[in-house]
């Protein structure tokens, strides 16, 4: 998937470098008028946006995994601890807690630090914890150890989809997010095969799957080192030299892919691929610096609802707090339900790897149609699907069949992460570049919210009803998170600021 767009994953850091001839040069000199979120905007996909999106996508994979690998972990804990339902399922709520106040605190701060800063500490806060959590000898201290890992968790997904989706060509912002966020597939992928191959071989099998799980820890010092700071972050705090260097770095990359410059000035002329122009409000190459009182106050989290956001606010938040329910309640509980209905450990394991590998090509056709149909339709057509396969899978699961178990849970494996995508594409793009990170962070906090209660509500759910009332249930609360898609203004294409 990676290798299919181009990305460079060698690719060297990106630093500052001496621009000799830059101005002499009229491919990479811009227009005085243009801003640099412009000159940004008109780039072709090169090797710098490679490397952003493979070092943000392995930091992406590794959440997942983490994420993915506690689904197994708690099967295990149920035979190996004798731990029953109702305090495993506070195990995951645990770290879905972290994961709320993580996403709130790390988006405020990734408005005010940056986000390349706060994506590298939360995967090193998060990594530790994981690997601590393999020394756990209780469901108590397991749980404390989950919140931990959840706080870091939480924070660096809406970071990074803010850093990615800043420095992406208009074009084909969306089509990188949801590239980005297919990361998130590869690493529960990997969740499913050590959960396949390492958590049966013993009964501590789910200790080493942690420490595997600790592997972030080391990445995060590769990813501050690699990446480079949001141009938009860097002029909002008035530094505007580095927000200088970086764009640079990236035309210079953009001339070695196209040395006559043909494409880049196409684009510039209007006459290149569509890219909606930039507003007048952009200024010029090198604006005012920004006043950090002022920077202060438009990152109160009260700005969200100010009367040209407040809408697309409260439609965002509904449909993070509906997927999030929907998603983990079947996935987190997904090997358990399977235990459950009669299958053997391992086969249980077994059947959730295959269901998992249907999420890579849901993703993929997401980021097709993000560009095709729009961010809006998109997202609401894969919850539409995640609907009706949720339905069709908690009746197959009753029934016993293999084939319609295995069917019917790839059919909602695929439209519910592509749903994912589409989400995480459209989110940044709601709110300016002062609020992007609080926006995306306190969206995904409140999502948060709905995964801590879904995992409690799986077994009073299935005493009440069974798997048919249960994956009903979910399929309800789909169909609501597509009305509040549908109440989502479309910005394919729309510069950002």
């Amino acid at each position: 998937m990676v290798v299919g767009i181009g990305v460079d994953t060698a690719a060297a850091s990106v630093g500052a470098r001496d621009a000799r001839e830059w101005e002499t040069d009229p491919m990479s000199s811009p227009v005085i008028s243009e801003s640099r979120s412009a000159r940004l905007d008109r780039l072709p996909f090169t090797r710098r946006h490679g490397t952003l999106l493979t070092g943000s996508g392995i930091g992406w994979a590794l959440d997942a995994l983490d994420v993915g690998l506690i689904s197994f972990v708690i099967a295990q804990l149920a035979v190996t601890w004798s731990a029953d339902a109702a305090a495993l399922s506070w195990v995951a709520s645990a770290g879905f807690a972290g994961m709320a106040v993580g996403a709130a605190v790390g988006g405020l701060l990734a408005d005010r630090i940056g986000r390349r800063n706060v994506f590298a500490l939360t995967l090193l806060v998060y990594g530790l914890a994981t690997g601590l959590s393999a020394l756990s000898w209780s469901v108590g201290v397991l749980l404390v150890l989950r919140f931990v890992v959840g706080l870091g968790l939480g924070a660096e997904l809406p970071v990074a989809s803010t850093l990615v989706s800043e420095f992406a060509p208009a074009r084909i912002r969306g089509r990188i997010v949801v590239l980005l966020e297919a990361f998130w597939a590869v690493g529960w992928i990997g969740a499913a095969v050590i959960g396949y191959l390492v958590i049966p071989a013993s009964p501590d099998g789910w200790r080493w799957a942690l420490l595997i799980g600790a592997v972030p820890a080391v990445w995060a010092v590769i990813v501050r080192l690699r990446l480079p700071e949001s141009v938009r972050f860097l002029e909002s705090k008035g530094r505007h030299d580095e927000a200088e260097r970086v764009v640079r770095v990236f035309e210079d990359a953009a001339r070695a892919k196209d040395p006559s410059g043909a494409a880049i000035a196409q684009r510039a002329a209007g006459t290149g691929p569509a890219v909606a122009a930039p507003a007048a409000a952009h200024g010029s190459a090198l604006p005012v610096p920004a006043d950090p009182a002022a920077d202060a106050v438009r990152t109160r989290v009260a700005d969200l609802f100010a009367p040209s956001l407040r809408r697309r606010t409260r439609a965002i938040w509904l449909v993070w707090f509906a997927v999030n329910f929907s998603y983990y309640g079947a996935f987190i509980w997904l090997p358990s339900l399977l235990v459950a209905a009669g299958f053997p450990l391992v086969r249980s394991f077994e059947y959730t790897l295959i269901i998992t590998l249907a999420q890579l090509p849901g993703y993929l056709a997401s980021a097709y149609l993000v560009e095709k149909w729009g961010r809006r339709v998109t997202l609401a057509t894969f919850l539409a699907g995640s609907a009706v396969s949720a339905a069709l899978f908690g009746f197959g699961a009753v029934s016993g069949s293999e084939a319609q178990i295995i069917a019917f849970g790839m059919l909602l494996s695929f439209f519910n992460l592509g749903a994912w995508g589409a989400l995480y594409a459209v989110t940044p793009e709601l709110y300016p570049t002062a609020l992007r990170g609080t926006g995306a962070g306190w969206a995904a906090g409140v999502g948060r919210i709905a995964s801590i209660v879904a995992p409690l509500a799986v077994p009073p759910l299935l005493a009440f009803g069974g798997a048919p009332v249960l994956f009903v249930v979910f399929s309800a609360v789909f169909v609501v998170a597509a009305l509040g898609a549908l109440a989502l203004p479309e910005l394919k294409g729309v510069p950002l600021d």
